[in-house]
């Protein structure tokens, strides 16, 4: 009797098959393109999160201030009430005393607007300059016809900005302009009245 047994190391006909190299290389070419497709959303997004990052720091640093520079607004406002309190025929005939201490008032007042200077706080000077909602609060309009219309006229209170950024806007009184002239053409003859 004779006995066919199967050699230890060979596996059944189904299991020896070979897989389709063809399917092989279709799915490690799309499991490549996923992961290079990842890998780019990946390398953008951090680029992105750099660039965000890279904004934030620098508005911190241009805008950081910003509380303390509105708190210190009032100050400043304070410090030019004082000044002009003094009218120039009143210095000129005041003691030494009162001198000095209007001295030490403007001084300080200077110092204040340096420092407020250093780091990007300025002050808005829009007298004559033409309205800008942006920059400028209207609280009344005047006849001036020196100005036309829709300048600034007056200003009330300052205003001041950190860059780019108002912390506060100037209230202003708006000019209403002087009177408005027809427009004319070259053929016809100026109105006479």
């Amino acid at each position: 009797m004779k006995e066919t047994t199967a050699a230890p190391n060979e596996a059944p006909a189904a299991e020896t098959a070979a897989p389709d190299p063809f399917a092989v290389i279709e799915k490690l070419s799309a499991e490549n393109g996923e992961l290079k497709d990842r890998l780019l959303r990946s390398l953008a997004e951090m680029e992105n999160l750099r660039r965000r990052t890279e904004r934030e720091i620098a508005d911190s640093r241009a805008y950081g201030v910003s509380n303390l520079a509105r708190d210190m607004l009032s100050v400043a406002d304070n410090l030019a009430r004082a000044v002009e309190s003094f009218p120039a025929d009143e210095r000129a005939a005041a003691d030494a005393a009162l001198k000095a201490l209007i001295e030490g008032v403007e001084l300080t007042e200077r110092e204040l607007h340096a420092a407020l200077g250093r780091h990007g706080v300025t002050k808005l000077e829009p007298q004559g300059e033409k309205f800008d909602p942006n920059f400028h609060q209207a609280m009344y309009e005047i006849p001036n016809e020196s100005l036309p219309a829709g300048s600034v006229a007056e200003v009330v209170q300052s205003g001041w900005k950190i860059g780019e950024r108002v912390l506060r806007p100037a209230l202003v009184a708006v000019s209403k302009g002087g009177p408005k002239s027809a427009p004319t053409t070259g053929d016809d003859p100026p109105a006479t009245p």
